[in-house]
């Protein structure tokens, strides 16, 4: 007897969209790589256990030859994040920055080429405006029929400077609980945070709600999960550690060394 056909249904946008969502939302733990290109995407997609991939706007600016913080035009970086989602079948969550001086627009962009989530940035900006950026986000998704995964970002600890660290909680609180009402599906708050603060951040603002990066000498994964943070990324660490390695080579060779033992090609 022939096996019975498989089903060829392909994924739609919003399909994709639906599962990134349940990702943020399951018990476990949401480990995002994230990647700045092709060849990093289907790298990581293909590895056992990758459920999702999530880019970073750091990384695609570099590898462009732009500075962070929204000098990459934003059809650059759109055209880049399309060619991310189009290479791989998981769920892709784009670093959109703080929109591109039009939130809507740029999510309504990216949904286009296949994003189905995003990071978007406060950058400390009046409550208010930070607040219409998270709603414009969530409508554009509205409007296209996809369930957008929207990961609201707050500065807060980014640009916290000297203030009293029981201050800087309590903004990211009140911020991420208005990003939740606006539409939000999760809050991200970067820095290098301790326990008793990811304690707090997760009381505050929800368990399964906070979204953390990995950064050297961060909190142990298994401890996060232990938490209720529902989601861990890595940033423009990642770029940064391949640099690494590519940069210690190239010292040795320039020495005369060879490649070590163990280089695999992984395109």
């Amino acid at each position: 007897m022939s096996n019975p056909p498989s089903d060829p249904r392909t994924p739609t946008t919003a399909d994709k969209a639906v599962e990134l969502l349940r990702l943020h939302t399951d018990p476990a733990l949401l480990t995002v790589v994230n990647v700045w290109d092709v060849i990093t995407a289907t790298v990581v997609a293909a590895l056992p256990g990758t459920r999702a991939l999530a880019t970073a706007s750091h990384s695609i600016a570099a590898s462009h030859g732009y500075p962070d913080g929204e000098a990459i035009p934003v059809d650059t970086m759109i055209e880049a994040v399309g060619r991310i989602a189009g290479a791989v079948s998981v769920p892709v969550s784009a670093d959109l920055e703080a929109g591109y001086g039009d939130a809507g627009e740029t999510v309504r962009k990216a949904i286009g080429v296949g994003v189905v989530g995003a990071n978007l940035e406060d950058q400390m900006k009046p409550l208010d405006q930070a607040v219409a950026a998270v709603r414009a986000a969530v409508a554009a998704g509205e409007a296209e029929g996809v369930p957008f995964v929207l990961n609201a970002r707050t500065d807060a600890f980014v640009k916290a400077g000297d203030r009293p660290k029981a201050d800087v909680v309590a903004d990211a609180v009140e911020r991420g609980r208005a990003f939740l009402d606006a539409g939000a599906a999760c809050i991200f708050v970067p820095g290098k945070l301790d326990e008793s603060t990811v304690v707090q951040l997760v009381q505050g603002i929800g368990e399964r709600r906070v979204s953390v990066i990995n950064v050297p000498g961060s909190l142990p994964q298994e401890r996060l999960a232990q938490l209720g943070v529902a989601r861990v990324s890595f940033g423009p660490w990642t770029q940064r550690l391949a640099l690494t390695a590519f940069a210690d080579f190239a010292v040795s060779a320039i020495r005369g060394g060879n490649l070590p033992d163990g280089v695999r090609a992984l395109n």
